[in-house]
């Protein structure tokens, strides 16, 4: 598990539900592509700049097309999906231990 920053958010092509992230990890591991079901939970705007907890060591996943290299970690809560976010600032790649 890491703490990645997603630098950009569009909407897959190809599914009304996905959204496709570009997510910062750090020098070590780099900016990876990330599919995420979160488009009838969030804004793209509201995913873009924030850091959130990831997935990082999952074989890579086709979703419609489009290679994922991770998962971002989120609750099923009465709300719908909530992303897991660091309470305070860390920095980016940081392990969660």
């Amino acid at each position: 598990l890491r703490v990645g920053k997603i630098v950009s958010v569009e909407e897959h092509p190809n599914a009304l539900k996905l959204f496709i992230l570009k997510v910062d990890f750090d020098l070590e591991i780099g900016e990876r592509t990330i599919v995420a079901g979160l488009r009838s939970h969030y804004k793209k705007e509201e995913l873009e700049g924030r850091e959130a907890l990831f997935v990082v060591n999952l074989e890579p996943a086709v979703l419609r097309g489009v290679k994922s290299d991770g998962m971002i970690l989120a609750v099923n809560s009465s709300n719908g999906y909530v992303i897991l976010i660091p309470e305070k600032d860390v920095n980016v790649g940081s392990k969660v231990s």
